[in-house]
């Protein structure tokens, strides 16, 4: 009997301690690196997190800016800092692909990092002017076969998110086209209105208070309900890119304490469920994700791999 009660109080001390130690942290700030500028996507998006990330904790977070090269300057300043969970790189899917490109060393940049919240996935969809003739997917295939591979499809950057998935458009749908990069997705956006393409590879969040926009192909299991009129891409017959979107995450340096990022994938689902937060992204219709560290590990994964295929076959990279 003194055996068993002896167990039993090194059990209960044993989770009295995982306790002690789960709610020691946070114990001091916690900087949130932003790789973009002030009033950028991901900006908005972490300052909205931890605002209402304040209803279920006293932690204090600070949001920090550090652009630059895609998204490089601000891993790197997350890797230079300890591994203790105080220093958080706030992510998005255009970084895989943007290390890849730049001949980073994936290990480092990716593997360097614990992918620990993955919060919304904004789907990729096709947009095209409202009053071109190419206001229709049909219409759209029907003159790039004619063309030749010589039709112009824009968006933001060469090499990025939007990039890779016109590469994936064309390859499953058996097309081709051309791929002219703007500075920004406004700027492509103006550029397909005045003629200058014939689709716009983007978000649907894109064509919010924009006028002249029609999106011809949406990738997502089914129809958005803030965009009933958009087809997906099943609906066109063109398979295997249901899933394809602009995620947004945190991520933390390799080697931190798992008290840290089991409280941060706590904070996450706590944050997810919350009416405010879901609001604030569907009603641009992003879905809101609550994935820890399996699935958003096994989603950077995918993209690494999808990335490195279609960059290679498209002589992007070696």
């Amino acid at each position: 009997m003194k055996k068993i009660l002896a167990v039993l109080c090194i059990v209960c001390l044993a989770g009295l301690f995982a306790s002690a130690a789960f709610a020691a942290y946070p114990e001091k700030p916690i900087r949130v690196v932003n790789y973009v500028a002030p009033g950028g996507l991901m900006d908005v998006t972490s300052r909205k997190f931890v605002s209402i990330a304040r209803k279920f904790t006293d932690a204090t977070f600070v949001v920090e800016n550090r652009e630059g090269a895609g998204g490089l300057v601000g891993m790197q300043a997350v890797l230079e800092q300890p591994a203790d969970g105080y220093t958080i790189f706030a992510a998005t899917t255009s970084n895989i692909a943007k290390v890849l490109t730049s001949k980073k060393d994936v290990d480092q940049f990716i593997w360097g990092f614990e992918w620990i919240a993955m919060l919304m996935k904004d789907p990729e969809c096709l947009i095209a002017a409202k009053d071109s003739p190419l206001n229709t997917w049909e219409a759209v295939f029907r003159d790039a076969k004619e063309k030749n591979g010589n039709q112009i499809w824009t968006g933001p950057a060469a090499g990025g998110n939007d990039h890779l998935m016109a590469m994936k458009v064309w390859e499953k749908s058996g097309m081709s086209a051309k791929w002219i990069p703007y500075s920004s997705g406004p700027e492509a956006m103006m550029g397909l209105l005045s003629g200058q393409g014939a689709v716009y590879v983007g978000n649907a969040a894109d064509i919010g208070g924009r006028e002249g926009f029609t999106i011809i192909g949406l990738a997502r299991k089914e129809r958005s309900k803030v965009f009933p009129d958009a087809p997906t891409f099943t609906e066109l017959g063109i398979e295997g890119l249901e899933d394809e979107a602009m995620w947004r995450g945190f991520a933390m340096k390799k080697g931190s304490p798992e008290e840290a990022m089991a409280w941060w994938e706590d904070l996450l689902k706590k944050v997810a469920g919350d009416p405010e937060w879901r609001e604030f992204l569907e009603k641009d219709g992003i879905d809101v994700v609550d994935y820890g560290r399996p699935e958003f590990t096994a989603q950077i994964k995918k993209d690494l791999e999808d990335s490195t295929h279609y960059l290679k076959q498209y002589g992007l990279i070696k």
